[in-house]
């Protein structure tokens, strides 16, 4: 049975990691070529060297944590970044074997959605709004969670629309979240 569990790891369609307190202990190829390193390259190493910013990596860290507590289980789609500095849209889903300590030992799936989501050039905080209009926040909640004023979450918004040729909000979190408009 070990080696069928190990031959659907190293086969699997998506990007897999067995990861140790946000340490990559294993990974499959299909993961190392999505962030165009080698399985070598990845092993025991950080994940906060595949975010955009040592920020989104902490924030993302404490949102993860918040969530898995209790049930252990974890997904987003946010912008990871690949070896050569290119920032993509990724869809992760994760699973703690801990349920109380959700980052001690913990098994993720990672599929580049890129094809489906436009990038275009934001700042930090402009991808931290992005994420979240595509994950159906509001302004409002978006400006809780990021611990901002409802007006700055809009003038990110704005800038967004702009950047994306979005005609209105409608249309621009279509464009993020990768639904044909």
């Amino acid at each position: 049975m070990e080696d069928i569990a190990a031959f659907a790891f190293e086969h699997a369609p998506v990007g897999l990691i067995y990861s140790e307190d946000r340490m990559i202990r294993r990974c499959n190829p299909r993961f190392a070529a999505m962030f165009q390193y080698s399985v070598a390259e990845l092993t025991d190493v950080s994940l906060s060297q595949l975010y955009p910013s040592s920020e989104e990596f902490l924030r993302i860290g404490q949102i993860g944590a918040e969530k898995m507590l209790g049930t252990g289980a974890y997904r987003d789609e946010r912008i990871m970044r690949r070896k050569s500095g290119v920032l993509f849209w990724c869809r992760v889903r994760g699973q703690s074997l801990d349920k109380d300590h959700p980052f001690a030992r913990a098994v993720w799936s990672f599929a580049d959605i890129s094809d489906d989501r436009p990038l275009a050039e934001m700042s930090l905080r402009e991808r931290q709004v992005a994420t979240m209009l595509a994950e159906g926040l509001t302004s409002k909640e978006i400006a809780r969670a990021l611990d901002i004023s409802h007006r700055t979450v809009e003038v990110h918004r704005a800038r967004l629309m702009k950047k994306f040729n979005a005609r209105n909000s409608l249309e621009l979190i279509a464009l993020i979240a990768g639904v044909p408009v």
